[in-house]
């Protein structure tokens, strides 16, 4: 069964966490009666770990080291969710062993690792996405759609921000790709990327550095040509926020990054919204992307696009000076 409710008779899609990372959380709470999807093993570098966690969360096989899964047949697809700097590998091991992949963003910097990526797995004929899960729920597409009752987009504002308390985060290590860029700013470019409908033409950014070497503060504009984008995301304070300001009105969602924000306004009056499981959603669309009943909502193209913008306000950030895509 598809989130929209239509039945298929084709067998569940047996998906294997490449990873016991917390995230692994939201997609098992997803679990159901219904779902195109299962979740049918998880691994670890640790068998021991691997064990413990596939017990807590009745998951029915548990693997170390990570190639042990990717040599099971009984394996359809993983979901990785390793540190950034292990996406692209992950991702290359997996779609060589004959396994479609849902990877956790940001899939890379660099844009031509996603080019290699994609050939990748369409050389096999197997699914490649990236998990951007708010882009899946229906109130992200009721955004997109109430912009044409506010004019010509002009500006985007938004906001990324929660306070990261932890010392030993591994969000706060240079080399394990950390910062507030590549953990939650991704999340603003892909919406100013999707609202305005393509890539801006020039941007420019500015951190502020933890003691650790990572980006702690991020703020950048992207330059669209007649819309521009400002974002602020940040491990040190507490804001979420999406507004999208045009000739004739705005556009403000409060908390909107799972796809569920807490309020949404139209020109100062709250529109109604849905509670929709955005990590359901994704799920379900990578499932029947698996099987042949959809396209993927977040393929190649995109993937790509979204690659370019990163790495251009990486680039800005690290250079102090705007840079030009």
């Amino acid at each position: 069964m598809t989130y929209g409710g239509k039945v298929s008779s084709k067998p569940k899609v047996r998906i294997g966490l490449l990873t016991t990372a917390s995230i692994n959380r939201h997609l098992l709470a997803t679990r159901g009666s219904g779902e195109s999807y299962e979740f049918v093993g998880v691994a670890s570098r640790e068998h021991a770990r691997a064990e413990g966690y596939a017990r807590r969360w009745a998951i029915p096989r548990a693997y170390a080291p990570y190639e042990a899964m990717l040599m099971d047949k009984d394996i359809d697809a993983v979901y990785i969710a390793l540190p950034n700097t292990l996406h692209y590998e992950w991702t290359i091991r997996a779609l060589s062993a004959g396994k479609h992949v849902l990877c956790e963003k940001p899939f890379a910097r660099d844009p031509a690792q996603v080019r290699h990526a994609f050939d990748v797995s369409s050389s096999a004929g197997l699914i490649l996405s990236e998990a951007y899960m708010w882009r899946h729920n229906p109130n992200t597409r009721k955004i997109v759609e109430l912009l044409s009752t506010i004019g010509g987009l002009r500006l985007i504002r938004m906001t990324f921000c929660f306070v990261l308390d932890r010392a030993n985060d591994i969000r706060l290590v240079p080399e394990l790709g950390g910062g507030a860029l590549l953990d939650v700013g991704v999340y603003c470019i892909s919406a100013a990327r999707l609202l305005v409908g393509h890539n801006p033409s020039r941007v420019f950014g500015d951190a502020k550095w933890s003691p650790t070497g990572v980006d702690e503060t991020v703020t950048a504009v992207l330059d669209f040509g007649d819309v521009n984008a400002e974002f602020t995301a940040s491990f040190r304070c507490h804001h979420k926020s999406l507004e999208a300001i045009g000739e004739n009105g705005s556009i403000l969602a409060l908390e909107p990054w799972t796809g569920n924000p807490t309020s949404l306004w139209l020109n100062g009056t709250e529109q109604p919204t849905e509670a929709f499981n955005s990590y359901r959603c994704e799920l379900e669309n990578f499932a029947a992307s698996v099987r042949g009943e959809e396209s993927p909502l977040l393929g190649r193209d995109e993937a790509i696009a979204q690659a370019v913008t990163l790495e251009a306000v990486r680039t800005s950030l690290e250079s102090a000076c705007p840079v030009a895509l």
